[in-house]
């Protein structure tokens, strides 16, 4: 059952928040105006990058002797990259010759979710209501129950254990002759599950762990507490501490585990006597890539030009809001202000949102416009063109509407 809140907040109180969200408004609007310029920059700084090291680029079809003439060069190639190391996670006892081993824990936990929905009131006061849910799912993370609104679902949430998620690397992953540097083989993806295998002692260390914890929390458990239950369950790739893994209880943790074997790569990068690091552009920009499977230098470039490419739109987008939400902040004030009469608000609401998402968005591409004048003239002058065009059509519509009203009370007086 939902549980709710309710916040009533004085017109006072109102213009003083109205107040300081000029200030963040004008905060918004710089830092969006700021991301949208940086952004340009750093767009065309990229990809200029990306096309100077692929023009510089020497293509590798052998890497298993070292080659000192390929010293200091920006190389591309492909191969198998593989590891000798063996892994080991110590708080399982469980290990693989891999490049990577991955443990995953979840916890089944209550999750409070929120949602309001605030109305005005006589004297331009609000009141809001604030309903808070509860459900039981699987979260990455311990979710702290104290602050729960809802007295029933307070200090609710617990686990059976502390065991947090974790990434293992090896030092020593090579391509050929060649030692890739731990930035790149991170990144090598391809991970399969890795079945497990618990000893006797293990298990039994982590049942009788469970077991204390539940008899601590017998005052708040889901279910009867079994002291002579087991607690542990291992299953393929995952561990399952809890009564039953078909019905999961608050409390229960499940971690899964998985490895990165050695596996077909490309990569592109700098060589560095044995090893590999990045590509510094005449602009300072860094390049470096690395994928899993064999993959061709003009398919590689190409995904670093999308990439570049999404990101660009994604900031841009990103910006724009900004800039939208900053000067909603600040023309906010006068839709508070006019709180007290709860029609006038509605009007001088709707005004502010028919001004800020055009203005914000002219802003936007002004700000685009101008950044690319120090990058692309000729697609500068066309962001102004569409900008101007916008700006004039406001003007136009402006006008008509102005003219329909004119004609509209002449033809009412008549």
């Amino acid at each position: 059952m939902a549980y709710q809140e309710t916040v009533r907040t004085s017109y006072g109180s109102r213009v003083a928040g109205g107040l300081k969200g000029i200030i963040r408004g004008f905060l918004l609007l710089i830092i969006g105006t700021v991301l949208l310029w940086w952004n340009e920059g750093r767009t065309l700084k990229t990809s200029d990058a990306n096309k100077e090291a692929y023009e510089v680029t020497t293509q590798v079809s052998d890497l298993s002797t070292i080659n000192n003439t390929l010293n200091g060069k920006m190389i591309f190639s492909s191969g198998l990259a593989t590891t000798k190391d063996s892994l080991v996670d110590h708080e399982f006892n469980i290990g693989a010759n891999a490049i990577k081993l991955i443990r995953k824990v979840e916890y089944y936990q209550w999750v409070q979710h929120s949602s309001s929905k605030s109305k005005d009131k006589f004297g331009g006061a609000e009141e809001t209501t604030i309903t808070y849910t509860y459900e039981k799912k699987w979260v990455s993370s311990a979710q702290n129950s104290a602050e729960f609104k809802d007295p029933d679902y307070k200090n609710k949430n617990f686990t059976l254990s502390t065991i947090e998620s974790e990434s293992f690397l090896a030092p020593n992953v090579t391509i050929g002759a060649y030692k890739i540097p731990d930035f790149l083989s991170s990144q090598i993806s391809g991970a399969q599950d890795l079945y497990v295998q618990l000893s006797k002692e293990k298990i039994q260390a982590f049942n009788t762990a469970a077991k204390n914890i539940l008899q601590s929390k017998t005052n708040i458990l889901e279910k009867p507490y079994q002291p002579n239950g087991e607690y542990v369950h291992v299953n393929a790739n995952e561990v399952y501490l809890g009564a039953n893994p078909s019905v999961p209880a608050i409390g229960d943790v499940r971690i899964t585990f998985q490895k990165v074997m050695p596996t077909d790569v490309s990569i592109w990068a700098k060589v560095n006597n044995d090893t590999f690091e990045e590509y510094i552009s005449d602009n300072g920009y860094k390049v470096s890539s690395i994928s899993t499977g064999v993959q061709s230098l003009d398919k590689t470039f190409q995904d670093e030009q999308d990439a570049n490419s999404i990101t660009a739109w994604l900031l841009r987008l990103l910006g724009t809001l900004l800039v939208i939400y900053g000067l909603k902040g600040i023309f906010n004030i006068l839709v508070i202000i006019l709180k007290v009469i709860p029609f006038l608000s509605s009007i001088a609401n709707l005004g502010v949102n028919l001004v800020c998402i055009p203005v914000g968005l002219v802003w936007s591409l002004i700000v685009i416009a101008i950044a690319w004048i120090f990058y692309r003239p000729i697609l500068a002058i066309l962001l102004l063109a569409a900008s101007g065009a916008l700006i004039f059509f406001l003007v136009k519509r402006a006008k008509e509407k102005k003219k329909q009203n004119s004609e509209e009370l002449v033809s009412t007086t008549e």
